[in-house]
């Protein structure tokens, strides 16, 4: 990648995190992914190939460090003092897109594997069950998938096929509806009590659910985004009730 050649502080650092997937795969180092592969499910549509420059750029420009496992196969990638003094500059980014750019934040352009994966990772581990327990989602729409998130000891897991442990409460819905409530444009109460999210199961599981996840970091500013112009939520609500009925 070809320097800008400009004595300006904006190059120097454009020149280091402003290339294409760069940010994604620092706001995956940021939520504390640290293997390749955990930070690939994160980026939907990477090669591998590019994922191994781009951390390999990052290596070199002093923002990464990459560490051998334990076991001596593979490695995980750490931030270094100036990669977390970027997790400031994600946040603003992201700060900036939701007042300027909220048009553009469609809940219909994510895919439920990697929704899942987000939420795993945001994630309040003091309250996570101390045992075992397994919540299947399923989204309806506008692909049938299931997925289940398997809680152990403090831990939270995606899992893409059935664990094949007795499943403790079931949450049905289609991937935008809880795409919103991830992002902060609806609550999960909200989402629950319009029918759009619907919960089934043990009942201590089902009240303590919503309490594991963080939500998105940017959650309270889309819903002061929300709250300053209900048009775009109202027209998200109606497309969502759409997927709904098409899927039956």
């Amino acid at each position: 990648m070809p320097d800008y050649g400009t004595y300006c502080p904006v190059s120097i650092a454009s020149e280091v995190v402003a290339d294409r997937w760069t940010p994604l795969i620092l706001r995956e180092l940021v939520l504390g992914n640290t293997r390749f592969n955990d930070i690939a499910r994160g980026l939907p549509g990477i090669s591998r190939s590019l994922l191994v420059q781009r951390l390999k750029h990052l290596e070199r420009r002093g923002v990464v460090d990459v560490r051998p496992l334990a076991s001596g196969r593979g490695h995980e990638y750490h931030l270094t003092d100036a990669g977390r003094d970027l997790e400031a500059v994600l946040h603003a980014l992201g700060r900036w897109a939701v007042q300027w750019m909220y048009h553009e934040l469609d809940a219909n352009d994510i895919e439920a594997e990697a929704l899942m994966w987000w939420l795993h990772r945001r994630v309040d581990a003091s309250a996570l069950p101390a045992g075992r327990v397994v919540v299947e989602f399923d989204h309806t729409a506008p692909v049938r998938r299931r997925i289940w998130l398997l809680a152990n000891r403090g831990e939270l897991s995606v899992c893409l096929f059935d664990p094949g442990f007795g499943v403790d409460a079931v949450v049905t819905c289609t991937t935008p509806a809880l795409a919103r409530a991830f992002s902060g444009e609806r609550t999960w109460r909200d989402a629950t009590r319009a029918g759009d999210i619907l919960v089934s199961g043990q009942r201590t599981v089902v009240s303590a659910l919503p309490r594991w996840f963080l939500w998105s970091p940017w959650a309270d500013d889309v819903r002061r985004r929300v709250a300053g112009g209900a048009g775009s939520a109202g027209a998200a609500m109606s497309t969502d009730r759409s997927l709904r009925r098409a899927a039956g």
